[in-house]
């Protein structure tokens, strides 16, 4: 399930996003967080089964595009699935809009160019 970030899962979002490169560091991290905090136009999501949190995916949005900036699943969920499930869902939230990525998500989101181009049919 793929739910809209809140403050409380701050800890659980720095953690997931420290799989991704670039942000190890825990400024960088708190400097990210505070973005989707504040930023209106950034919006980080997590990926829920059960009780765990096990991925994330932040995007900016501009217009009828959506930049995925940063997808991350935890190491010991991957192979499973859980990043093209949280893209198909996105494409789901955002009808219409057309998903780019940035230089760290490319490889990642060419995979599921099907899934993207799908959009809400996947749902």
């Amino acid at each position: 399930m793929l739910l809209r970030y809140k403050k409380s899962l701050e800890k659980i979002a720095m953690g997931l996003l420290s799989f991704m490169p670039g942000e190890k560091d825990v400024k960088k991290l708190k400097e990210t967080i505070t973005r989707y905090e504040t930023d209106d136009q950034s919006q980080l999501y997590l990926w829920k089964t059960g009780e765990d949190y096990i991925g994330l995916v932040g995007v900016e949005l501009d217009g009828d595009r959506v930049t995925v900036c940063h997808l991350s699943v935890n190491p010991s969920h991957r192979g499973e699935g859980v990043g093209k499930e949280m893209v198909s869902k996105l494409a789901a939230i955002m009808p219409g809009k057309t998903i780019v990525p940035t230089e760290a998500t490319r490889p990642f989101l060419e995979k599921c160019q099907e899934i993207i181009e799908g959009g809400a049919d996947r749902q």
